[in-house]
């Protein structure tokens, strides 16, 4: 009788795990419960990443696109990319770039010596990248934070002023838990406090999809802040609210390792009009 006792406890125990093996499978079938598990680290976010996932990779431009004549080819570049080949971008035909300096108040790019002095020595006019992340700090905070670890600007000819990376948050709530009202109020502190402490006004990265959901297509920082708009497409479409133009479009992406592809709208003295405010 003992034995037989145990045999239906083991089997009792059997039927139990069965039933929540079968019960967690069910679970995982359910709209959104894998996301915790799709969630990446802290400080790998890079430029385009919400576009690739919402929007696709897209393609090289085909034609139709409503640019001045001449566009210069720029990259920009993140850890993801390490050591970057710039002579062999240079050679390409690439003339200008962004390096990821910092991400919220708690990350910094390992590879932005490389990357940032490397471009610059291969002759590129370069500039650097913030990756906003709004429910974290201010903006007032993140801006001193990039200032404080390489998204200064300096009046040298070969330096863009600094770019706020604002777009999807792959790290939870596409809008980081912010009206809209909010967001465009996060946004200002940041671009206040970036011309404060640098002199220029930031470029402002961001795709109109994403504007119009979570600033409400807010057009009031187009008269100050040069546009960098992200469509993997052979047009660059509908520009958010106020910017009658953009300044450079982020047309297509290879996805992390390789880093993305932009157009500047316009020929290299442009590019160097930039740099120089």
């Amino acid at each position: 009788m003992p034995v037989h006792r145990s045999g239906k406890t083991l089997s009792g125990r059997s039927a139990v795990v069965t039933a929540l093996l079968a019960a967690l499978a069910l679970l995982l079938t359910l709209p959104g419960a894998a996301s915790a598990a799709q969630v990446p680290d802290r400080g790998t976010a890079w430029m385009g990443m919400g576009v690739v996932k919402h929007d696709g990779r897209g393609g090289k431009p085909a034609g139709g696109i409503s640019t001045l004549a001449t566009q210069t080819e720029g990259v920009d570049v993140s850890s993801h990319q390490g050591n970057v080949a710039w002579s062999t971008l240079w050679n390409s035909g690439v003339r200008w770039a962004y390096v990821k300096a910092t991400e919220g108040t708690y990350y910094k790019n390992t590879y932005f010596a490389q990357q940032y002095n490397g471009s610059y020595n291969v002759g590129m006019i370069r500039g650097s990248y913030h990756f906003a992340t709004p429910d974290t700090t201010s903006g007032a905070t993140q801006a001193d934070y990039f200032v404080n670890n390489g998204g200064g600007w300096s009046r040298d000819g070969k330096t863009l002023p600094g770019a706020l990376d604002i777009e999807w948050n792959p790290y939870g709530a596409t809008c980081y838990g912010k009206t809209q009202s909010g967001m465009v109020t996060w946004i200002r502190d940041f671009v206040n406090r970036y011309k404060y402490r640098t002199g220029r006004d930031p470029v402002i990265y961001t795709a109109t999809s994403w504007w119009k959901q979570c600033t409400g297509n807010y057009g009031g920082f187009a008269t100050t802040n040069p546009l960098w708009i992200a469509r993997y497409a052979s047009t660059v479409g509908e520009l958010p609210a106020g910017w009658g133009y953009y300044t450079m479009w982020q047309y297509t992406s290879s996805g992390p390792t390789v880093g993305d592809h932009n157009h500047f709208n316009g020929d290299y003295s442009r590019v160097q009009a930039l740099a120089n405010g």
